[in-house]
């Protein structure tokens, strides 16, 4: 589908379903989602890593929203596609 912008979902609610670190991870988000007629929103946002194991690292990377009633199917879709460590895994549905 579509790349909105959250304003077109004004009034419904929306869950992040991964935040991608690298411009590579996201392309494949945003196909994966694309070939399963998801529409989704983007935003800009830090998240931490852990270097070695032991260095807290902060980066800006790319939240991908959706609706919340199909949260739980684009979960499994980015997952099919091996997309997993980015995931949400706040609330699987």
């Amino acid at each position: 589908m579509v790349r909105v912008d959250f304003e077109d979902w004004e009034g419904k609610e929306v869950a992040r379903i991964y935040i991608a670190g690298r411009v590579a991870e996201a392309l494949l988000v945003e196909k994966t989602l694309s070939e399963h007629g998801i529409d989704y929103a983007l935003d800009i946002e830090p998240f931490r890593i852990m270097i070695l194991g032991l260095f807290p690292s902060e980066y800006n990377g790319v939240g991908f929203y959706v609706l919340s009633r199909q949260a739980g199917f684009s979960k499994r879709a980015l997952l099919d596609a091996g997309l997993q460590a980015g995931i949400e895994e706040d609330e699987f549905d």
